[in-house]
């Protein structure tokens, strides 16, 4: 057996690749450890439909109750390069920096990102503000040739993306 570390706590994977955990676990944490090896799997590989890219980050942020801002940056490809939640707010909001996020695009060498963000009320329609902000960063990444190519909301009740409604 190998000890694995991922996101909150140890777990042990066997030969054959089942997990157990070293001590008991809460039903947060293993929704966690669940998204965390989705990730390590999605790393790489091509997001190649919306429902791709929509499907990973409902994992990653419904369970969430505060407000994060994340960033899916793609290679050439669509490849997933790296997720990262660049900010984190407060039950109703959180304050995206674009100079912040120009740095990181740059950092990752990423050719195209899809951004995203949980409503943690659950609903998933967009504000005049989240708009106003995505034109923001889509100006911005547009200066240093990286492809904005969605912004999806996730909220408990589903999600949404401004690709598929023509927001973008």
């Amino acid at each position: 057996m190998q000890r694995k570390k991922l996101d909150e706590g140890v777990f042990i994977r066997d030969a054959s690749g089942k997990y157990a955990t070293a001590r008991p676990a809460t039903e947060a944490e293993l929704i966690a450890q669940a998204a965390a090896i989705l990730e390590t799997r999605q790393r790489g590989k091509a997001l190649s439909s919306p429902a791709d890219s929509r499907e990973f980050l409902r994992l990653r942020l419904a369970p969430l109750e505060h407000e994060v801002f994340a960033a899916l940056f793609l290679d050439t490809r669509h490849r997933v390069i790296e997720f990262e939640i660049m900010f984190t707010g407060t039950i109703d909001g959180a304050s995206v920096h674009p100079r912040e996020v120009v740095k990181a695009a740059l950092r990752h060498n990423a050719a195209a990102v899809i951004f995203s963000h949980n409503h943690p009320s659950g609903v998933v329609d967009p504000s005049r503000s989240d708009e106003s902000l995505t034109r923001r960063l889509k100006d911005a990444l547009g200066l240093i040739d990286v492809r904005v190519l969605d912004h999806i909301i996730v909220g408990t009740e589903g999600t949404m993306s401004f690709a598929e409604r023509g927001l973008l």
